[in-house]
């Protein structure tokens, strides 16, 4: 009944685990001795085909497994419904390690599966997966929400965690108002924190890439507005920090942005000059990430602080880590010890293109 191995998302202090499923299906998760419910107000949820039940983090990281409910549902009705037989399935679940962390990047896959997997898997074994925005074309057909999963389930195989965040591209379409439906977010905003192991994280989403009055967005955008959310949210982060980026036991502050908003861009991507500045410098000031981890630019490529290329003064060291060609992909990799960064470059044909270490 299940299309793919779940999606273990990270969220907050959270897991959303989410999957899309073959047949009309009740669905529960259990673990432990806790069973969680894709619910809302109380009603199982059934009129989609995706599921997402949120379980809290440290009870998976204890229980290290976790099963999947689904009670087929025959026919709803307002009194007797006709459901059949649970069906469970067991899942073995890795908690990130406190120290020597392996990571996987990948941005702006664009549709593609088989050479973005590839060149995850040329990195090795991983603790958690990045998808870094843009893993779709567009939100137009909503069939296509299906290639997240893939790509989760090929890698993951739904036994360690995924941090998601969004895309430019995943604003266009007649779904792009959904996409909260289908990915996962905190109380429906595609930005927030969260902590796996040793590691500490923020997402800030740009969202598009242009103005919002351009005319290839006819009408359809309203980013300034939620840029300014934004940045009134990592200041209630700031204000939090010690159960936030300063909370016991983290030695690695990432942030996560698919545009790289601290580097300078032609016309007309060069917009949010003063939001972007602002958020550069609360990160600098208070956060202090170790580094800024973003996709976007088709390229990759490593940018330090106070280089002469410096549009916005950068808070940390910024990774852009996605390359897609026709016939390869280009992803990458991190181990995060507790000294050092190791960043690793690897291909969808097995070559470790580049490496570089950022001392913390």
């Amino acid at each position: 009944m299940l299309k793919t191995a779940p999606a273990v998302f990270s969220v907050g202090t959270d897991y959303q685990i989410m999957f899309e499923v073959t047949s009309d299906a009740l669905v529960s998760v259990r673990v432990g001795e806790e069973t969680y419910y894709d619910e809302s107000n109380g009603i199982m949820n059934t009129l989609s085909s995706m599921h997402r039940v949120t379980v809290p983090a440290s009870l998976l990281d204890k229980e290290k497994k976790y099963t999947v409910c689904l009670r087929p549902l025959i026919e709803r009705k307002p009194y007797f419904s006709n459901t059949g037989e649970v069906v469970e399935i067991d899942f073995d679940f890795k908690p990130v390690p406190e120290s020597n962390i392996r990571a996987y990047h990948l941005s702006d896959t664009h549709n593609r599966i088989e050479t973005p997997v590839a060149a995850a898997k040329a990195f090795g074994d991983i603790d958690f997966l990045i998808l870094n925005g843009d893993i779709l074309d567009h939100s137009g057909d909503p069939s296509k929400f299906a290639n997240i999963y893939i790509i989760c389930g090929e890698i993951t195989g739904g036994h360690i965690p995924v941090v998601f965040s969004r895309g430019n591209h995943d604003l266009r379409g007649n779904y792009a108002e959904k996409f909260a439906d289908y990915t996962p977010s905190q109380n429906r905003n595609t930005y927030y924190s969260f902590r796996l192991g040793s590691i500490w994280g923020i997402l800030l989403d740009c969202g598009e890439d242009k103005d919002d009055s351009h005319a290839e967005y006819g009408f359809t955008v309203a980013c300034h507005p939620f840029r300014l959310r934004q940045t009134e949210y990592l200041k209630s982060v700031i204000a939090n920090a010690d159960r936030e980026y300063n909370a016991d036991g983290i030695k690695t502050r990432l942030v996560i942005s698919h545009n790289p908003f601290t580097e300078k861009l032609p016309a007309p991507f060069d917009i949010e000059k003063d939001i972007y500045t602002e958020w550069a410098t609360l990160l600098d000031d208070y956060v202090k990430p170790n580094v800024m981890i973003c996709g976007h630019i088709h390229k990759n490529y490593i940018r330090y602080p106070g280089g002469t290329d410096e549009y916005i003064k950068r808070p940390c060291p910024v990774v852009v880590g996605s390359e897609p060609y026709q016939d390869k992909f280009i992803g990458c990799g991190y181990i995060f010890g507790d000294e050092k960064i190791e960043i690793i470059f690897t291909d969808s044909l097995g070559n470790t293109i580049s490496s570089e270490t950022i001392k913390k």
